[in-house]
């Protein structure tokens, strides 16, 4: 069953040095952490943030060239995790109908905040952080009434993850 996602947090995992795009189920408290590239991190982050480069960069790219084409992004969808690659779908609408777009979840979700498109990816790729810190015994669970999360607990949660938690994603 797939369920939408919203972009969470965005933020560097010290222990791999790498950025970490954290999707949050919408309206629940489920997330699903995907290591991404630094360009495709920095895309994202200046479309949260509303920054504007004077040269469009290849997410403002293939924005423009889906609408110059009369296109219109109807989804994005995480479809699955293969020996630990995260894979993805663009969900395209065009004048000659529906064209499905292989493509990797990092470039899907810069594309998907520029047009606003709903994300989703299976409930079975999601977890929970509560249940994360549970099984390690350790404090710093969520309160999943939050709507962000901060900083301290996004870190506290990547520190949690056990390799068990990682075999969860696999299809």
């Amino acid at each position: 069953m797939m369920v939408e996602v919203t972009v969470a947090r965005l933020g560097l995992d010290s222990a791999t040095n790498s950025y970490v795009v954290v999707l949050r189920e919408r309206g629940g408290r489920r997330l699903l952490p995907i290591w991404i590239g630094q360009p495709e991190a920095e895309s994202i982050a200046m479309q949260m943030n509303q920054v504007k480069r004077e040269r469009p960069i290849t997410h403002d790219l293939c924005k423009a060239l889906i609408i110059g084409l009369g296109g219109t992004l109807r989804r994005v969808s995480i479809t699955r995790v293969q020996k630990s690659t995260y894979y993805a779908e663009m969900q395209i609408e065009g004048p000659t109908g529906v064209v499905e777009v292989d493509a990797r979840p990092s470039d899907s979700i810069a594309i998907a905040l520029r047009l606003d498109a709903p994300i989703f990816a299976p409930s079975s790729l999601l977890t929970t952080l509560d249940d994360t810190a549970e099984a390690e015994g350790k404090e710093g669970s969520l309160d999943p009434s939050d709507s962000e999360l901060t900083a301290e607990q996004l870190k506290a949660y990547l520190e949690n993850l056990r390799p068990e938690d990682f075999g969860k994603f696999s299809p």
